[in-house]
């Protein structure tokens, strides 16, 4: 079986830029303290699910003196998203990965229930299906998984909305592609959503 390669998209951890939606819960600095927290655990399970390379899709690009504080492990590689809404940059970041030669998985680093494990069950379920997706309760998706590239997967979306997920299985039906549903998952963006931490982080906020 090929290896997947798994996608991250992060934004900087930066107070007043990381979070906003959890300022109010949190102030700026928690919220970035937070952000930072769900970055590395994110890109730990990825790099623990042990399915293929692990790949940082940052923004602003790896240069930026914003990562100046992170260090890597060895064997992540680092883009930059690059410019256009986030279908565009996700479009671009896909395509990128699938020219590798094996399918993809792209996540973000807002949902703690994105563990090893799932991240294996995704994996593999890109073995008999052209695409896999978990969404989330507020209508998004945390991970999107896919064996081909086409941008249509990406166009023509209300990003931010609550009609994501369902905008994106039309798409896929449109194109003809199986796919693999995976449970619900709950994405942590504002302060009603903090209910769905770990308990212990929240004591560090």
């Amino acid at each position: 079986m090929s290896a997947v390669r798994i996608i991250i998209f992060a934004k900087a951890p930066q107070a007043g830029l990381a979070k906003t939606r959890l300022i109010p819960a949190l102030g700026a600095e928690g919220a970035a303290q937070l952000a930072r927290r769900m970055f590395v655990t994110t890109l730990a399970s990825a790099v623990a699910a042990q399915v293929g390379l692990v790949e940082l899709c940052l923004t602003p690009a790896p240069e930026n003196a914003a990562w100046q504080d992170f260090s890597w492990p060895a064997e992540v590689q680092l883009s930059g998203q690059g410019e256009g809404d986030l279908g565009q940059r996700m479009a671009r970041a896909a395509s990128r990965g699938l020219a590798q030669g094996g399918p993809v998985l792209l996540i973000g680093t807002d949902c703690p229930e994105l563990t090893p494990e799932l991240l294996r069950r995704a994996a593999a379920q890109l073995h008999s299906h052209d695409s896999v997706l978990h969404a989330t309760y507020d209508g998004g998706y945390a991970l999107l998984g896919l064996k081909h590239d086409n941008p249509r997967v990406f166009a023509d979306i209300h990003w931010s909305t609550a009609s994501v997920a369902a905008s994106t299985r039309e798409r896929i039906t449109e194109l003809g592609w199986s796919l693999a549903e995976g449970e619900r998952l709950h994405d942590v963006d504002t302060g009603d959503d903090l209910q769905w931490l770990p308990a212990d982080w929240l004591a560090l906020n």
